[in-house]
Protein backbone atom coordinates (compact mmCIF):
# COMPACT_ATOMS: atom_id res chain seq x y z
CA UNK A 1 0.00 0.00 0.00
CA UNK A 2 1.62 3.51 -0.91
CA UNK A 3 1.72 6.16 1.77
CA UNK A 4 -0.73 8.13 -0.21
CA UNK A 5 -3.64 6.08 0.23
CA UNK A 6 -3.77 7.23 3.77
CA UNK A 7 -5.02 10.47 4.72
CA UNK A 8 -5.01 13.08 7.62
CA UNK A 9 -8.10 14.57 8.36
CA UNK A 10 -6.62 18.18 6.99
CA UNK A 11 -6.10 15.87 3.39
CA UNK A 12 -9.27 14.52 3.96
CA UNK A 13 -11.01 17.98 4.60
CA UNK A 14 -9.30 19.16 1.23
CA UNK A 15 -10.15 15.64 -0.36
CA UNK A 16 -13.84 16.41 0.10
CA UNK A 17 -13.28 20.43 0.11
CA UNK A 18 -14.73 21.04 3.76
CA UNK A 19 -13.36 22.49 6.56
CA UNK A 20 -11.20 20.73 8.12
CA UNK A 21 -13.65 21.60 11.63
CA UNK A 22 -16.27 19.64 9.05
CA UNK A 23 -14.21 16.74 9.09
CA UNK A 24 -13.32 16.47 12.93
CA UNK A 25 -17.18 16.76 13.19
CA UNK A 26 -18.41 13.83 10.77
CA UNK A 27 -15.26 11.90 12.02
CA UNK A 28 -16.65 12.34 15.73
CA UNK A 29 -20.35 11.37 14.48
CA UNK A 30 -19.04 8.26 12.34
CA UNK A 31 -20.12 9.81 9.33
CA UNK A 32 -17.00 8.57 7.93
CA UNK A 33 -14.57 5.65 8.18
CA UNK A 34 -11.30 5.82 9.72
CA UNK A 35 -9.20 4.68 12.14
CA UNK A 36 -6.85 6.21 15.32
CA UNK A 37 -3.05 5.39 15.11
CA UNK A 38 -2.49 6.77 18.94
CA UNK A 39 -4.56 10.31 19.20
CA UNK A 40 -4.30 10.86 15.41
CA UNK A 41 -7.24 10.05 13.03
CA UNK A 42 -6.27 8.57 9.58
CA UNK A 43 -8.43 7.67 6.15
CA UNK A 44 -7.90 4.74 3.75
CA UNK A 45 -8.50 6.77 0.13
CA UNK A 46 -10.23 3.49 -1.08
CA UNK A 47 -12.87 3.54 2.04
CA UNK A 48 -13.54 6.83 1.29
CA UNK A 49 -14.28 6.59 -2.02
CA UNK A 50 -16.34 3.81 -1.02
CA UNK A 51 -18.18 5.67 1.34
CA UNK A 52 -18.75 8.54 -1.10
CA UNK A 53 -20.34 6.66 -3.57
CA UNK A 54 -23.07 5.24 -1.31
CA UNK A 55 -23.53 8.80 -0.09
CA UNK A 56 -24.31 9.52 -3.53
CA UNK A 57 -26.48 6.59 -4.13
CA UNK A 58 -28.62 7.35 -0.75
CA UNK A 59 -29.07 10.99 -1.80
CA UNK A 60 -29.92 9.65 -5.28
CA UNK A 61 -32.49 7.76 -4.06
CA UNK A 62 -33.78 10.25 -1.43
CA UNK A 63 -34.12 12.79 -4.79
CA UNK A 64 -36.08 9.78 -6.54
CA UNK A 65 -38.22 9.36 -3.48
CA UNK A 66 -39.29 13.06 -3.83
CA UNK A 67 -40.02 13.18 -7.47
CA UNK A 68 -42.25 9.98 -6.90
CA UNK A 69 -44.54 12.10 -3.97
CA UNK A 70 -44.83 14.86 -6.60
Amino acid sequence: MANDDIMTVKELAEYLRIAEKTAYRFVSEGKVPGFKVGSAWRFKKDEVDSWIKAQCKTNNEKELGKKNES
